[in-house]
């Protein structure tokens, strides 16, 4: 059973915790998560309810997902955790708490994971969060410091209030299976994609929007026939010759290797002066270990 002092620190306990269930969408997902019983996530969220008087999570198709005062509540719990955490590192030198990466979903799948295996070796006592989102949400969580740092993938970004960091520089390519007729060209110009059924990410996705803005920019009406929220759905689709994808190479080295896929560079500039970016803010305390999570994001894979 548990204990409900009545004090911030308790408060900041059943914030936690109402952000995992968010994260999460499920009490169970977010008792294992944070080694509680479930039924100590349902106390914990029943008493906030009774401190803010207010329902702050509903169930949907989905799982749990937070009412419109959760939503309200959740944006000032990440940044009330984050100060907290913030002192933390302050006081102990970095050496423990947690660090939060918001990052699009390629990187997150792709850059991140070999970079943090070799973090947590260096630092075992940091938890490590990361939160996918779109480009905007993820700036937007920097800058009100639901996230320490945040990954993504751009043109060149500048910010009077954020440090950018340019971590390397990828080439976007046009994907397709391996008996389309574009498959073994050594470039291809956009306008070759008129009449090309395409399967491409969400509307909020940077790379994507730059290929239909430069197809516009021709005089082209981009035939987008599938949108996928993730990666594998797009990658399968050009596998089962549904359309072609417009992709950064990283995401398909693999199936690249297998001869599953093929990636073509395009002629023009709408390949390339896309990179993968770290941002933070700038008036943000670095405590030693943050500065070695630069310096692990800055190094080779």
């Amino acid at each position: 059973m548990i204990v409900q002092p009545e004090d911030n620190g308790m408060e900041l306990t059943y914030l936690r915790t109402f952000c995992e269930v968010v994260l999460s969408g499920s009490y169970t997902r977010a008792a294992e998560q944070l080694g509680y019983a479930q039924s100590s996530v349902t106390a914990q969220i029943t008493k906030l309810e009774e401190m803010y008087g207010a329902k702050l999570l509903e169930r949907s198709g989905k799982g749990m997902t937070p009412t419109f005062a959760g939503k309200t509540l959740l944006r000032y719990a990440r940044q009330m955790l984050a100060l907290s955490e913030e002192a933390k590192e302050i006081i102990s030198e970095g050496q423990a708490g947690e660090l939060t990466i918001g990052s699009i979903e390629t990187l997150a799948a792709y850059f991140l994971p070999h970079r943090l295996h070799r973090y947590r070796k260096q630092h075992p006592d940091i938890r490590l969060r990361v939160l996918p989102g779109s480009e905007s949400d993820i700036i937007a969580g920097v800058r009100n410091k639901s996230a320490d740092f945040g990954l993504i993938f751009d043109k060149p970004y500048a910010s009077d209030d954020l440090q950018v960091l340019s971590l390397q520089q990828e080439e976007l390519f046009v994907i397709v299976y391996p008996g389309h007729p574009l498959a073994y060209r050594e470039s291809i110009e956009i306008s070759m994609l008129a009449t090309e059924p395409l399967v491409l990410t969400e509307d909020t996705c940077t790379y994507r929007n730059h290929l239909l803005q430069e197809m516009r920019g021709l005089g082209i009406a981009p035939r987008v026939e599938l949108e996928f929220g993730n990666l594998e759905g797009i990658k399968q689709a050009v596998k089962h010759e549904w359309g072609i994808a417009f992709l950064p190479g990283y995401t398909v080295l693999d199936e690249l290797g297998r001869g599953e896929l093929k990636a073509t560079p395009v002629s023009e500039d709408g390949g390339k002066g896309f990179c993968i970016q770290l941002i933070y803010r700038k008036d943000r305390w670095l405590a030693a270990s943050f500065k070695r999570f630069i310096e692990t994001m800055q190094g080779d894979g």
